[in-house]
């Protein structure tokens, strides 16, 4: 599989990428389950590129199951049943109608006890009607409260019943590569699934493929995430959420999902998004770090055309409002080649540096204005919401 910090591609469909009518389409994964669950669960497979969630199957049934209790005697808890039994409760199943023939499952997490409930946007994008499946087996209906597509977050909300139960949120940036984590949720509409797994990587820059979404500083994780996983929790050992499952690359070679590599939402993330959902129903303030510079790939027709330095980099063309680049004194013509120690050899690359920066942080840039190599300092600003 490609390297994930190299543009991998995913499936969003959350289908099996090998049925034949999948051929002409491209490998993105989402895991919310949308569609028929026939006898081969098969499905059709969601163009990849940039940002989106883990799509859904279309829903002609859906197997539902309380959580699985040991057998025989009573014996001390494991900690990871203490966790399931603590934390399931808060998970919902989310069923959510698209059209007359069209319908899509996810999962979700209660998050607040006015009964505000996070997910993915793939999850209940384009929904006419939502209704959400509690822990014990009743059906709610819920109104969208807001959304967030560049992050595949939204929040939905429901009459909440007494004695809800709300996940407490954790704090993403204290988790550990190894450490042990459970993934909850509704794969292919089995409710209450728990799977478990450790933190494979952190960090991760991801972009889903169906629109403009990137997760920044995504949760890698072995623990199993399927179609309807999709808006669920990724949940650390102390019973805390620490990440929404949102979706697994394909592997190329084989035009399947890989083995034990998925993404989480970081709950850090969650936790700066989902009060302006709540609270505005958009993101007003993006948390984004942005050089305001409009700019264009240089290659080496366009070197040779416009007889510039270097045949690669990032060509500034134009500055948006309050551009930091251009408070800095850079001017239209200069060429990006490096942002402090990461080489900029292309606009891609370019945003690939920016989105793991932050808001307010210094970088020098090393441009190219001429033939004359210039380093300058810039505090970047924050990315404005479209």
């Amino acid at each position: 599989m490609y390297p994930i910090d190299r543009n991998p591609v995913f499936n969003t469909s959350g289908q099996d990428p090998s049925s034949p009518i999948n051929s002409n389409q491209q490998s993105t994964q989402h895991r919310s389950l949308r569609g028929a669950i026939y006898l081969a669960l098969a499905g059709t497979i969601i163009a990849a590129l940039l940002i989106g969630g883990l799509g859904g199957w279309l829903v002609g049934q859906h197997n539902s199951g309380a959580m699985g209790t040991r057998a025989g005697n009573p014996v001390q808890q494991t900690e990871t049943e203490k966790v399931a039994e603590k934390f399931h409760t808060a998970v919902v199943q989310i069923n959510v109608q698209k059209s007359p023939t069209e319908a899509a499952i996810g999962s979700g997490v209660l998050i607040d006890r006015r009964g505000y409930i996070v997910t993915n946007n793939h999850v209940v994008t384009e929904g006419k009607n939502i209704n959400v499946v509690l822990y014990d087996g009743s059906a709610l209906p819920a109104q969208l409260t807001g959304t967030d597509p560049a992050d595949d977050l939204a929040v939905i909300h429901i009459s909440p019943p007494k004695n809800i139960t709300v996940a407490p949120i954790g704090d993403s940036s204290k988790l550990k590569v190894g450490q042990a984590v459970l993934a909850m949720g509704n794969p292919l509409g089995i409710t209450q699934t728990v799977t478990a797994g450790i933190v494979s990587a952190l960090g991760r820059t991801v972009p889903e493929g169906t629109g403009s979404a990137v997760i920044i500083n995504a949760v890698q994780t072995d623990a199993a995430i399927n179609p309807g996983n999709s808006g669920g929790a990724l949940v650390d050992m102390q019973a805390n959420l620490v990440g929404i499952p949102t979706l697994v690359p394909i592997d190329p070679e084989f035009n399947s999902p890989a083995n034990g590599v998925g993404f989480a939402i970081p709950s850090n993330r969650v936790q700066f998004i989902v009060p302006q959902l709540i609270d505005s129903g958009k993101v007003i303030h993006s948390g984004r770090a942005s050089l305001g510079v409009q700019v264009i790939d240089i290659n080496p027709n366009i070197a040779a055309q416009n007889q510039l330095a270097v045949d690669h980099g990032a060509l500034i063309v134009g500055f948006l409002p309050n551009s930091p680049v251009e408070q800095a004194g850079l001017k239209v013509g200069d060429i990006i080649i490096q942002i402090d120690n990461s080489p900029v050899a292309s606009t891609q690359e370019l945003q690939n540096v920016i989105i793991r920066k932050d808001v307010g942080q210094t970088v020098s840039l090393k441009i190219y204005r001429g033939n004359q190599q210039l380093t300058v300092k810039v505090k970047l600003g924050e990315l404005q919401v479209q």
